[in-house]
């Protein structure tokens, strides 16, 4: 935080720095982010430590030295010259750019400052004309405003840091050490962040740590489980430790929106996006790389959104993330972006550029890291006459491992196996007639001699392909392929029999009801997830037996994780659903443990674990000898068992005395009534009879009578005789008028019956055309997904001709065969 200065200090700073503050618009000054002067914030991490150090004073001003010296009459051109320079920028305010004139020369000083709109703007000036040549004699020296007041505060004589006394932190991998070799999860519900252990044997999670407002956006692990980070206006922070969880360091970054580890857990990168000022401009991005025990900035990257948003998956504001790729390993030794046909690979010894330059290939879209050594694969597609092309290359060497070209492709994508033993590259291609696409797979096998490229199609070539995982550590992939809601899935594996260079079919499930894939970290066990439209259906599959151990469903599921052991696995439905928030606990069989609902759920990630520091030799060791060590488990197991035992018969003992509880209290009323009923049987005890007969007697009550004469003779005519015999020699004459009537009743039902049938049409009309505007944009939304092309008149289709009967109404009539 920065010491409160008095005005008559700041204006004599000011006139040694030979600044008008005059000329100066105070209220337009922005204060750096995080600056108080002195007042208490509400904040509690601002309360507790540390705060973090930010630069203080007028971050949008620069001071750009070794200018020309002019005479007021060349004043004007020296202006233009520089204002060119820097408007290019950065928006200069007005009456921003001040240029000191000496008195006593009548000349400039050679040096000016010059005021932007915003401190990033400062920033990039700084960082793109520091050390630019105007000429041979004048190389400009550009510092910020308040490096400078920085500077003039040095004293002339060093004088050597105070050494401070070395206090042992905590150990952070404590967690690891925990007796029952549980694992520790985060989650993250309301305003809510809560650190808990997995513990299985008791079917429950056990809480560590809970805190409101932990993060004003998002929580992220590191890569080994050292640390937690969390997400803040003013920049991340990491936290640590077993239980305590407290915080480690801070990394000052304004607005940071994204953060990302390395491997090996040594640097941080964060991410922040900020409008620019002129609204026809794209996006400013400024990236931080931190070192992650220091707090120290070791290099940070701006520019726009537009040189950050080549390749990979979509980020925010349109920049793929991870914008920076780490090469595998725990060394971090190299990272690398992908630019307009260049991939600039960085070493992080000087974070320069390897042999300071970028790899320069044209038409490049894609690359991704080996996850265990430095080698890169690439992906260049066709580009005129020259084929696509997928490559690996050696990272520092840049020499090229292995190539192979591509026809006719569509699209690519990239898959490493954990290990980094194989390369999996499947390839859309077109077919001749270019209307359609099918995919095949190139596999690399990078341990083997001169990297051997195996080409592989399904049986079925034309099977979409909706999901393709390796097994972690392990020598086997599977694939989702076919039409949904049922496609296939097909398991293969690298090695056969006879050791040969072929991919070996294991087996393929037909018809089942999934969309994702997920892997044991372990092996050996994968989940057939359908998410989404299918509603969390889960089938629990061991590959090695090749059978399903169990099938189940998490209603509405959005997310699935395995734990870093490979013993359970976690599925949540978060807050994306309104309903059913929350997660349940499932072993690796697909047992369902326990089930955690929790209102607006946001996050459940697993803490994971750093490798096993065992040897390969010794781990087989433990294998062979695993019923000498599982005694220690089995009576531990056997304990908890016991104890859960103990808990369930004290459970029924309480169930038990509630109910003689409830009985005692009932045989206590009975009592209490016994005398009620003796009264009621004019003082006969007949609770204790044995030989009775119970009848039930129905009684009638008349409650009201009336009577009626009923005349059963037909009542008389009041037409004379002669008078009937009269109408009936002219009845013809009198059924006229009826039939005219009985005419107009039928005549309305026809009607009616022809309005009915006309609605009908009319809402069948309506439907019909409903349909043909629907399909009509689906059909917009296929053929962009069909690169453009139109596939709807394609002749090659099985049409089949549906009768549907429509039927108009119903009429049930009872009809008596008796006579």
């Amino acid at each position: 935080m920065a010491d409160v200065m008095v005005m008559k200090e700041i204006e004599e700073t000011a006139d040694r720095l030979g600044i008008d503050l005059a000329s100066l618009d105070l209220d337009a000054i922005r204060l750096p982010p995080g600056e108080d002067f002195g007042i208490a914030s509400d904040d509690e991490d601002l309360r507790q430590g540390d705060n973090v150090e930010l630069d203080t004073g007028f971050g949008n001003i620069i001071i750009v030295d070794n200018l020309p010296v002019v005479p007021r009459e060349k004043f004007e051109k020296l202006e233009g010259v520089i204002r060119k320079i820097y408007s290019q920028i950065g928006l200069i305010k007005d009456n921003g750019l001040w240029m000191p004139i000496d008195p006593e020369t009548n000349k400039t000083s050679g040096y000016c400052f010059i005021e932007f709109n915003t401190p990033l703007e400062a920033e990039l000036a700084r960082e793109k004309t520091n050390g630019y040549k105007l000429d041979r004699s004048h190389i400009f020296a550009v510092n910020m405003f308040d490096e400078f007041d920085t500077f003039m505060k040095v004293p002339d004589e060093w004088a050597p840091p105070e050494s401070k006394p070395y206090t042992s932190g905590e150990n952070l991998q404590q967690w690891l050490t925990d007796e029952k070799a549980r694992d520790q999860f985060v989650i993250r519900a309301g305003s809510d962040t809560e650190v808990l252990w997995n513990d299985a044997r008791h079917l429950k999670p056990e809480p560590v740590y809970k805190r409101a407002f932990w993060t004003e956006s998002f929580v992220q692990w590191s890569p080994l489980g050292t640390y937690l980070a969390t997400v803040h206006r003013q920049g991340s922070a990491v936290w640590g430790g077993a239980s305590t969880f407290n915080r480690l360091m801070r990394y000052a970054h304004p607005q940071v929106k994204l953060i990302d580890f390395s491997p090996g857990e040594r640097y941080l990168v964060t991410y922040s996006s900020h409008e620019p000022s002129n609204p026809r401009d794209a996006n400013m991005v400024v990236i931080n790389i931190f070192d992650v025990r220091t707090g120290k900035v070791m290099r940070d990257f701006k520019g726009s959104a537009d040189e950050f948003s080549v390749g990979g998956t979509g980020g925010v504001t349109g920049v793929s993330w991870p914008v920076f790729r780490w090469a595998g390993g725990k060394e971090d030794k190299y990272f690398a972006r992908i630019g307009k046909n260049v991939i600039s690979v960085y070493e992080t010894e000087t974070f320069s550029l390897i042999d300071k330059k970028s790899l320069k290939i044209e038409n490049v879209v894609d690359f991704s890291w080996s996850p265990t050594d430095p080698i890169l694969s690439i992906f260049v597609p066709e580009l005129g006459d020259h084929p696509a092309r997928v490559s690996l290359m050696q990272i520092p060497s840049k020499d090229e491992l292995r190539q192979k070209n591509l026809f006719s492709v569509s699209d690519c994508k990239m898959y490493w196996q954990s290990n980094g033993d194989y390369l999996a590259v499947k390839v859309d291609r077109y077919t001749k007639t270019k209307k359609s696409t099918y995919t095949g797979f190139e596999l690399f096998r990078i341990r083997e001699r001169d990297i051997p490229i195996e080409v592989f199609e399904l049986e079925n070539k034309n099977d979409k392909i909706i999901s393709f995982a390796w097994e972690p550590k392990g020598h086997r992939f599977a694939v989702i392929h076919g039409d949904n809601p049922r496609p296939d899935i097909s398991f293969y594996s690298m090695r056969s029999a006879n050791n040969t260079d072929k991919v070996k079919k294991l087996t393929t499930l037909k018809g089942k009801q999934a969309n994702a894939l997920f892997w044991s970290p372990a092996g050996r066990y994968i989940i057939l997830a359908g998410l989404k439209g299918l509603n969390g259906q889960l089938e629990f599959y061991n590959v090695d037996e090749l059978e399903t151990m169990a099938t189940a469903e998490h209603f509405m599921a959005t997310d699935i994780e395995w734990d870093p052991t490979g013993r359970y696995v976690a599925t949540a439905v978060t807050s994306v659903h309104e309903m059913e928030n929350g997660f349940n606990i499932w072993s690796f069989n697909g047992k369902l443990l326990y089930r955690i609902l929790k209102d607006h759920f946001f996050q459940f990630l697993w803490r994971p674990r750093p490798a096993s520091f065992l040897s390969p030799e010794k781990e087989e060791e433990i294998a062979k000898n695993l019923k000498k060590y599982s005694k220690k488990y089995e009576a531990e197991d056997q304990d908890v068992s016991l104890l859960l035992s103990e808990q369930d018969r004290e459970k029924r003992r309480m169930l038990k005395d509630e109910w003689e509880k409830w009985l005692n209290e009932w045989k206590r009323l009975h009592e209490e009534e016994k005398l009620e009923r003796q009264k009621l049987r004019d003082g006969e005890v007949s609770d204790e009879e044995e030989e009775y007969e119970a009848k039930e007697v129905e009684v009638e009550e008349i409650l009201d009578v009336t009577e009626e004469v009923i005349s059963f003779e037909e009542p008389a005519s009041f037409l004379s005789p002669e008078k009937e015999e009269e109408i009936a020699k002219n009845l013809k004459k009198y059924s006229k008028k009826y039939e005219a009537e009985d005419q107009d009743v039928s005549l309305l039902l026809s009607e009616q019956d022809r309005e009915k049938r006309r609605m009908l049409k009319d809402e069948w009309e309506k439907w019909l055309n409903e349909w043909k505007r629907l399909h009509k944009e689906e059909k917009l939304e296929r053929q962009k997904l069909r690169d453009g092309e139109v596939s709807d008149e394609e002749e090659e289709y099985e049409a089949k001709e549906v009768e549907v009967e429509e039927i108009l109404d119903v009429t049930e009539e009872v009809i008596s065969f008796e006579e």
